[in-house]
């Protein structure tokens, strides 16, 4: 009896556990597992938009070709101005002396540096004018703003009157100082706060320059002690007569070679606005 009980019994576990795993194999199989660890499914990669070139369209063109117009007009102007400028400053040159301004005197003086300087031709303006300023020992270089004129003091109550370029609104200067010197073609190197005020306009400054015909200081330049600034030719005879410089007196090349054969180092030079 007690051993068919214990078959009996190892019949039903074997049963049971035949069973138990035939279930849990089938729930397996049916289940939709999402584990972490599946390798993700690859996506298929974006295409990348190619980037397109926009061709000048006719109204760009145009709006280019307006601009460039505009840039030449603004230089024509300019031109114009400084002609102008010339004409009215030695149309209304003052005189000398009173007798001088009744019998005008200075009318041929007026005619020659203007057709100089108006014309934008690289000629000698210097003349002689008289001078009655004693306090001035001859030797002496006197820069008056206002008139565009640089005066050479000679002896017996004269001098020599040239035609220049001044300072610009706002670089304008006055005082006295010495020349400490000079130099022949002189090499050119811009200050660095001039590059960058340029360049915030669009235009290009070198670092350094040398001298020659194409150098902003022209054929020759003389140095102001204690200052940045010199008096010196220049490349552009147009711009004698107005203010056009950052603080240089600017000549007709003609005339600063002249100017430079009669300066010596240590003339006094004075600047008044």
């Amino acid at each position: 009896m007690q051993k068919s009980l214990t078959v009996a019994a190892l019949i039903l576990m074997a049963l049971g556990s035949f069973l138990g795993v035939q279930i849990m194999t089938a729930s397996v199989a049916k289940a939709n597992f999402s584990s972490a660890y599946d390798e993700p499914v690859p996506k298929k990669p974006k295409k990348v938009a190619k980037k397109q070139v926009k061709k000048p369209t006719p109204q760009s063109k145009q709006a280019i070709q307006a601009k460039k117009r505009q840039y030449q007009l603004q230089q024509l102007k300019q031109q114009r101005m400084a002609r102008y400028n010339a004409r009215t400053r030695y149309g209304q040159a003052r005189c000398f002396g009173f007798f001088d301004c009744l019998r005008k005197k200075n009318r041929t003086y007026q005619r020659r540096v203007t057709s100089a300087s108006v014309g934008g031709i690289d000629r000698q303006t210097r003349s002689t004018v008289p001078w009655k300023e004693a306090k001035f020992a001859p030797g002496t270089i006197i820069v008056r703003t206002p008139e565009r004129a640089l005066y050479y003091v000679l002896p017996e109550g004269k001098a020599y009157r040239y035609d220049v370029g001044v300072g610009k609104e706002g670089f304008q200067w006055s005082g006295n100082s010495k020349i400490v010197m000079k130099k022949e073609w002189p090499s050119w190197r811009p200050p660095q706060q001039m590059i960058e005020r340029e360049a915030a306009k669009g235009h290009y400054i070198p670092d350094f320059m040398e001298g020659g015909p194409d150098n902003p200081l022209g054929a020759r330049a003389m140095y102001i002690g204690g200052t940045l600034f010199r008096i010196h030719g220049t490349n552009n005879a147009a711009s004698i007569g107005g203010a056009v410089s950052s603080g240089c007196i600017r000549m007709m090349n003609a005339d600063v070679i002249d100017l430079y054969d009669r300066v010596k180092v240590g003339s006094r030079v004075y600047v008044y606005q």
